[in-house]
């Protein structure tokens, strides 16, 4: 069946652990980052670098390994696209140009500048804050707490059924009729699905659709797939906004739950959500916070309490 029949399912349990749109800290993106390909050959182990290795001096000022690894960090967007030799160059570059031009900012006084000032203090509050959740949350988030959410996620999901079917898709109720006629007759389903049908994926599969749960298929489909016996194909054209199917299913089972291994990452940050929403009502809880304009104090009381 073509992809455009099957409706995209947000429900299975697979995506049950999905998480809120976060702003929390670049940490979650790396939490789910893919593992690297395995290389055919692991590489010799780098030597260690020293941290206080100084690299460069701008006006005399030293410029460490520590220093070159935060600038290759903080601007890894910018060098994504280079050759990784030139990295590091490109990062040492940044870096010293970001000396040489702060330092005249300085001398010119802008870091006294009153907008300069706020806009560090808030760069600052956001760093720490990111900091916060790295130390005060993931890196306490441990393995037993993963597998607790797993459980409970799959404990609390009720077990559904899919089904395996196929169907021929015509464009007339009076074709689809001629065909349930045929079926009645003895007429093998596969081949009159290859010679009928005009869904592109059932022409050499005999229609075939594999195993899908509720939800994934358009509604007037769905229903019927899932009212019919095994072995039995729609007595009446089931009608849909592709046209007219024929459906026969062939097997049914109960769904299995995704393997922990497939969908450790995404309940790793769903433990991480949890704990992050739990740290942060506490503290806010702690805080005096006073928003003078009404209206404003209530869709922020709106948004903090659908977290």
């Amino acid at each position: 069946m073509s992809s455009s029949f099957r409706r995209a399912s947000l429900a299975s349990l697979g995506l049950a652990f999905g998480l809120s749109a976060l702003c929390l800290s670049p940490v979650l993106a790396q939490e789910s980052a893919p593992a690297a390909a395995p290389a055919e050959a692991a590489p010799p182990a780098a030597a260690k670098v020293d941290p206080n290795a100084v690299v460069a001096t701008v006006n005399g000022q030293p410029l460490t390994e520590a220093d070159l690894m935060l600038a290759e960090g903080e601007l890894s967007q910018q060098f994504s696209q280079l050759p990784p030799e030139q990295r590091r160059a490109a990062a040492l570059s940044a870096a010293i140009e970001i000396r040489v031009m702060a330092a005249q900012a300085v001398s010119t006084g802008l870091d006294k500048d009153p907008d300069f000032q706020r806009r560090m203090a808030f760069l600052q509050q956001r760093a720490l804050h990111g900091e916060m959740v790295e130390k005060g949350v993931v890196d306490k988030v441990t393995d037993a707490e993963v597998r607790a959410r797993y459980d409970q996620e799959i404990a609390n999901t009720p077990p559904t059924n899919e089904v395996h079917a196929r169907h021929i898709l015509v464009k007339t109720k009076e074709e689809a009729e001629a065909i349930i006629k045929q079926l009645d007759g003895g007429a093998d389903f596969q081949k009159l699905a290859n010679e009928h049908t005009s869904d592109p994926s059932g022409k050499t599969s005999g229609g075939d659709l594999g195993w899908f749960g509720p939800g994934q298929m358009v509604p007037e489909f769905d229903k019927a797939a899932f009212a019919l016996d095994v072995g039995k194909y729609t007595e009446q054209p089931v009608q849909s906004q592709f046209g007219w199917h024929v459906i026969k299913l062939e097997d049914k089972r109960t769904k299995q739950p995704p393997a922990f291994e497939d969908v450790k990452d995404q309940a790793k940050q769903a433990v991480i959500r949890d704990k992050y929403f739990a740290l942060v009502k506490s503290l806010r809880s702690a805080a005096k916070v006073e928003i003078p304009d009404a209206n404003l104090k209530k869709a922020v009381d709106t948004l903090e309490s659908a977290k």
